[in-house]
């Protein structure tokens, strides 16, 4: 996979993207991950990439040239061109699912009051957001993106089953709690179904315990 993000922020993106696992994926070539500067694409003298909104309003619109140009240098036949706005489609696990099957996902970051809607229009093929909140630049956005996506393409992870046993595989189910060694730390002990070696057992308290961790933490989802 590759993946292109564009950005007034190429260092924000990147830098979580550098260690543990995902640096891991990238070290051995399951994804390319590039960072580009917005106003490289800008022809302005002064490398600007904003102006103010036509009708009035407050705040600066990202110009429809410098993205136009970045996205018409990077796209190619198999790209999938995403824009981080908070207007746009929740991001959730089967969302990341879907974008690990790309082959090349270019990301273009929102910034100020975001992006001449021609742009949209014209060029974007899917808007995500990744929350009912707003961010200084969608550069952190597309960093999340990326990492939750990087995580399920093969041979990312240590153990191929991890991506299947965690919260959200079931979109309406958080994970059970899960303990380590010791035992006994300080009177709080592991529930002895867990070191019973009863798999049967052990299977159907975590999906008790799951159930009621989401009932308490995320009703919403078994709504």
């Amino acid at each position: 996979m590759r993946i292109d993000i564009v950005t007034l922020f190429p260092e924000v993106a990147l830098a979580p993207l550098s260690d543990s696992i995902i640096q891991r994926a990238r070290a051995a070539g399951l994804v390319e991950v590039t960072g580009h500067q917005l106003r490289d694409w800008s022809e302005d003298k002064h490398r600007r990439v904003d102006d103010t909104p036509c009708g009035g309003g407050q705040g600066m619109l990202l110009k429809p040239e410098p993205v136009f140009a970045a996205v018409e240098a990077l796209r190619r036949p198999d790209t999938k061109v995403i824009l981080m706005t908070p207007q746009g489609r929740p991001f959730k696990q089967a969302v990341a699912r879907e974008l690990a099957g790309a082959e090349h996902l270019l990301i273009l970051c929102g910034h100020y009051e975001g992006m001449d809607h021609r742009i949209i229009e014209a060029l974007v093929d899917e808007e995500i957001s990744i929350g009912d909140y707003i961010l200084t630049n969608g550069a952190l956005a597309a960093a999340v993106v990326c990492d939750a996506v990087i995580r399920l393409l093969p041979g990312a992870l240590g153990d191929e089953r991890s991506p299947v046993d965690e919260s959200f595989t079931d979109p309406n189910l958080l994970e059970a709690p899960a303990y380590t060694r010791p035992i006994d730390f300080r009177g709080m002990k592991v529930p002895d179904v867990l070191v019973s070696g009863n798999h049967g057992k052990i299977s159907a308290w975590k999906q008790e315990q799951a159930l009621a961790r989401t009932r308490a933490n995320r009703p919403d989802l078994l709504s």
